[in-house]
C-alpha cells in the first residue's frame, strides 16, 4: 500500500471518478485535506465512496481572513475531523502583511483544539518556518505532518529535532532544493505526497493523478540509494506508528496496518 498524506481530492470534478478508481486498485491511503467548510463537506462526501480516502477539516492559511471572525462556527467540523488539515501560515505566496496576523489567530485556534483533542495535524508553512516551529512548541504539539517542505535546511534540522514527519511530494521531481530536503530528512520521519490535483498542476499545467505517487516514491528510492518497495514499506511504518493508540484514528485504519512495527523499517 502507498500513503498519500496530503491531497485535495474535492478539486478533481469530472476527473473525480477516475481517481478514485485509481485510489483504489492501486491501494493509496490518500488524505484529503480540506481548505474551508465546503471543502470538507465535499471531501466527507468523497469518503463515503472510498475506503482509501480520509477527508480531514482544515482552513487554509490563504482562507483565513474569511474565517477569523467566526471562528467558534468551526469547532463543530474541528471535532468531527479526525485530523486537522490543511492548516498552518503563508508569508511565501501571500505577499500582504495586513492578512499574517488573521492567518495566526485561525492557526492557534487550531492548534489549541489539535491539543486538546489530541489530534494529529497537517501543516502547511510556506515562508513561515521558523515561526510555525515556534507555535508548535508553545502547544506543545509534536504529532505534526509538515507537509511539501521547502525552506532553509537550518530550520528544516530543527523540526526534524523537533520529532515532526515530512512529506515529500512531486517537487521532488523538478528542483534540487526539494531533492536535498529528501536526502536530508531521517528515515523514520519520512512521508509521501502529491497535493493531486493542483501539486503537479502548479508545476506542469497538468493536473495530477493519484498514480503520481509512484513516481515521487521511485524518485525518492534513486535519491536514498534503495528500491522503491523499500521506500513504500517505510513510508508505511511511518504512518502507521503515527497514528498508532491515536483515539480518533488507529482503531479505523488498524485493519491497513496489520503486522506494522518499527522492526519491518528497512
Amino acid at each position: 500500500m502507498l500513503i498519500d498524506a496530503h491531497a485535495h481530492l474535492d478539486r478533481y470534478d469530472d476527473a473525480l471518478d477516475a481517481a478514485l478508481s485509481e485510489i483504489t486498485q492501486r491501494q493509496i491511503l490518500t488524505i484529503s485535506t480540506a481548505m474551508d467548510l465546503p471543502s470538507y463537506r465535499r471531501n466527507l462526501e468523497i469518503g463515503e465512496r472510498c475506503e482509501f480516502a480520509l477527508p480531514t477539516f482544515g482552513v487554509h492559511p490563504w482562507n483565513a481572513p474569511e474565517y477569523v471572525k467566526c471562528l467558534e462556527e468551526l469547532r463543530e467540523a474541528i471535532e468531527r475531523s479526525p485530523m486537522l488539515g490543511e492548516i498552518g501560515l503563508d508569508h511565501r505566496f501571500v505577499d500582504d502583511a495586513s492578512q499574517y496576523p488573521a492567518q495566526r489567530l485561525v492557526f492557534e485556534f487550531f492548534l489549541a483544539a489539535a491539543k486538546e483533542q489530541d489530534k494529529i495535524v497537517n501543516l502547511h508553512t510556506s515562508g513561515a518556518e521558523r515561526e510555525t516551529l515556534s507555535l508548535l512548541a508553545r502547544y506543545g504539539i509534536h504529532r505534526a505532518i509538515i507537509r511539501w517542505y521547502s525552506g532553509s535546511l537550518d530550520i528544516l534540522r530543527e523540526m526534524i529535532s523537533h520529532g515532526l514527519y515530512f512529506t515529500i511530494g512531486v517537487e521532488v521531481l523538478h528542483s534540487e532544493h526539494i531533492r536535498a530536503i529528501a536526502r536530508e530528512v531521517p528515515s523514520a520521519q519520512l512521508l509521501t505526497e502529491t497535493d493531486n490535483p493542483g501539486g503537479a498542476k502548479w508545476l506542469t499545467a497538468t493536473p495530477g493523478m493519484p498514480r503520481l505517487i509512484g513516481d515521487v516514491v521511485q524518485a525518492l528510492a534513486e535519491l536514498r540509494g534503495t528500491t522503491a518497495g523499500a521506500i513504500a514499506q517505510t513510508v508505511q511504518v511511518n504512518f502507521a506508528r503515527l497514528i498508532r493508540n491515536d483515539p480518533w484514528l488507529s482503531g479505523t485504519y488498524a485493519r491497513f496496518f496489520a503486522g506494522q512495527s518499527d522492526h519491518t523499517l528497512p
